[in-house]
């Protein structure tokens, strides 16, 4: 895995990159709020482990802005004994786990693992994405993506209902900053559309002068018929 570890106290850091490079992951650190956030926001890691108090935007800032800009990345909370109320501050705001330092590596390797696992497989009705071994299908029947058409339609997954913009989605799907001005969007959409919208449902809704979200009540539709 591709691990964010933001962290401010530089022998935590290292101590937690090093053993997580031990283990085969990818280790990359940020001292700083500001920089986290932005590393974050990149689509470009697995999870976050993110401290609370850190220079600059601290943790729960972070947290929060990530998810009002809809990343869905597995973030776990690396936290001091005395910040009960920010724990469970960040847990509301979305985090999906947190440890307590001064904490054991295996222990914190477990729980990258739990969280990891929690939300390695999302379901909507029959249609099923595991993100592990980036395998689709629909019932019984496997579908193929491209690898934008599947992250497209994963980070729709991720948030059913929520409106995401065209500028979110190039950001998180494609890595750019910018509009292109280009229809990368609207075929991909198609392209997905083809693939899963069957029994008369579509999964996914273009919002006028908006964007795009996972229709939550196209998940409830029933598998297909045989």
């Amino acid at each position: 895995m591709r691990i964010l570890v933001v962290e401010d106290e530089e022998k935590i850091a290292n101590h937690v990159r090093n053993g997580l490079e031990e283990l085969g992951h990818v280790a990359e650190v940020a001292d700083n709020g500001d920089d986290g956030f932005a590393m974050a926001s990149s689509g470009s890691y697995d999870i976050v482990l993110l401290d609370i108090l850190l220079p600059g935007r601290d943790g729960l800032s972070v947290l929060r802005a990530l998810r009002e800009d809809g990343n869905a990345i597995p973030i776990i909370l690396l936290t001091a004994l005395a910040e009960n109320q920010e724990r469970v501050e960040g847990l509301e705001l979305g985090a999906d786990d947190y440890v307590t330092k001064p904490f054991f590596q295996n222990e914190l390797v477990a729980r990258i693992n739990a969280v990891t696992r929690r939300n390695s497989v999302l379901h909507a009705g029959p249609l099923m994405l595991n993100l592990v071994t980036r395998e689709a299908r629909y019932g019984d029947e496997e579908i193929f993506f491209a690898p934008r058409e599947f992250s497209l339609l994963e980070y729709l997954m991720r948030s059913p209902g929520k409106v995401f913009t065209r500028s979110q989605l190039l950001k998180y799907v494609w890595g750019y900053g910018f509009d292109p001005q280009t229809s990368l969007i609207k075929v991909c959409v198609r392209r997905i559309r083809e693939k899963i919208d069957r029994d008369g449902h579509s999964f996914i809704e273009t919002v006028r002068n908006a964007g795009y979200r996972f229709n939550a009540e196209a998940s409830r539709c029933h598998a297909p018929s045989s």
